[in-house]
């Protein structure tokens, strides 16, 4: 086994997580800043407007953004071809949006918001563009210093809009709008991009490009309705104070989630070019990974539950400390949700992105299911369990489908036994079970104890790395 793997992924990895955890971080502190200048109606409202531009992304953009980061990897590709063709997609699709435009305003909660979501939805197309380019010719470093910069301007635009400019909903929104534009001008300039564009693109690249992004649409629009349609389901049924509720509870579990995204971003990479060929090595490749991954996030999740309750008193304004309710199952939620992107770049290792469209299709599915039958009978916390089903419905058959083109270890005992002391974890915070503390405590040293093989393993393999 190549110890190039390890070192090409442990210091990607290592180069995003310096480059964007401070950045991250402060963003999810900034919860307390939102909470107290955004009413729970607002912070319903502003997600819904954000989450509705991430739905009509991929429509718009044809999903060219995913063709122009595999592709460009490939070593006989025309990377000025790629790149154009992106461009071009976008642009087309750019124009094409405006005719559905006024189709937004016939939305009671978009009243007076339509233009935000169009600029939120065309700003991110260009910038996922230019991001997506960088990565797949291998530029990690300034990919990690873009993010830094992406999320300053976020929060200082916040500041500004909602603190001192009063602008409230729109200052939310209006503040990503400009830090995504700045970035993208940022990158263009600092790369000289327009040197890697070309006005005449090989078409013959097009095809499979499209082929490739197409399925992705629906693919991604499918992982959109298993992660966002509950929000729109608890504004439905119950009302926009309960989902500015659950909207704040998903802010904790973004600890989970950024963790396995710096990660993946590096991963995503390493798992394309380090594919020599021999299936054998590969597979154990993955196999290691998945191990130390999986130990990553259990543990991480252990610990976000087991200190949800004081740390939830600290994020948020008194208004929203209920929200703490919905962030234990939504801490498992996004564990398996990491778990079933980490099966996906098995497909798109092997271009497999219609393997990808028939796994998402079923979480959708059943997420929507879910939601409709238990959202009325329990609540707002039925979204979180038809959150969490689904996603684990996902993983589960994902893991069956990647064996038959990677063929690596699972380790399902272990990761039984982990699920089982979330799970644990779990009942004993939301019902407060007698010495439901000590309960907490057991469980995160047993999580500790569980995994500290693996995690010891990659310990070692980051300081052999820097003593190099």
């Amino acid at each position: 086994m190549s110890k190039n793997k390890y070192n090409t992924l442990l210091s990607n990895t290592l180069l995003i997580s310096m480059g964007t955890f401070g950045s991250k971080i402060l963003v999810f502190l900034m919860v307390r800043f939102y909470t107290g200048y955004l009413t729970r109606s607002d912070y319903s409202t502003a997600d819904l407007i954000t989450q509705t531009a991430n739905l009509l992304f991929p429509i718009i953009s044809v999903g060219i953004a995913d063709g122009v980061f595999r592709f460009v990897m490939d070593s006989e590709s025309d990377k000025k071809s790629v790149l154009s063709l992106g461009f071009w997609c976008i642009t087309l699709g750019s124009l094409a949006f405006v005719g559905i435009v006024p189709l937004l305003g016939l939305v009671s909660d978009f009243k007076g918001y339509v233009w935000l979501i169009v600029v939120y939805t065309l700003a991110s197309c260009y910038h996922s563009l230019c991001v997506s380019y960088l990565r797949g010719v291998g530029k990690t470093a300034l990919f990690a210093l873009q993010g830094i910069i992406n999320t300053s301007l976020v929060i200082i635009l916040n500041i500004l809009f909602l603190a001192v400019f009063n602008l409230g909903i729109t200052g939310y929104v209006l503040s990503v709008v400009l830090a995504d534009t700045l970035s993208t001008l940022f990158l263009v300039v600092k790369e000289k991009m327009w040197r890697d564009f070309t006005l005449h693109p090989k078409k013959g690249i097009l095809k499979p490009m499209l082929k490739y992004s197409i399925p992705l649409i629906p693919t991604t629009i499918f992982w959109w309705i298993t992660s966002v349609s509950n929000r729109y389901m608890v504004n439905e049924i119950i009302g926009s104070d309960a989902n500015g509720l659950y909207t704040v509870a998903y802010k904790l579990p973004t600890i989970l989630t950024l963790v396995s995204s710096m990660f993946m971003q590096a991963w995503q990479y390493s798992a394309v070019v380090e594919d020599d060929g021999d299936r054998e090595e590969h597979a154990k490749f993955f196999g290691l990974v998945w191990n130390s991954f999986q130990a990553v996030m259990f543990l991480a999740a252990s610990g976000v539950i087991a200190f949800t309750k004081p740390i939830m008193r600290i994020l948020t304004d008194p208004d929203f400390y209920d929200s703490w309710k919905y962030v234990p199952l939504l801490s498992v939620a996004m564990v398996f949700t990491a778990f079933a992107s980490f099966m996906g770049t098995v497909y798109t290792l092997n271009k497999k992105s219609v393997m990808s469209f028939l796994t998402a299709f079923i979480g959708a599915s059943s997420n929507i299911i879910l939601n409709l039958a238990l959202i009325p009978a329990i609540g707002v916390q039925g979204a979180a369990i038809a959150t969490v089903g689904s996603y684990l419905l996902v993983f589960i058959v994902r893991c069956v489908s990647v064996k038959r083109y990677i063929p690596f270890n699972f380790h399902s005992l272990h990761l039984v036994l982990n699920t089982l002391i979330l799970f644990v974890q779990v009942v004993a915070i939301l019902y407060e079970l007698p010495y439901w503390i000590l309960i907490e405590a057991v469980c995160l040293i047993s999580m500790l104890a569980l995994n500290i093989k693996f995690l010891w393993g990659f310990i070692q393999k980051v300081l052999r790395m820097f003593a190099k």
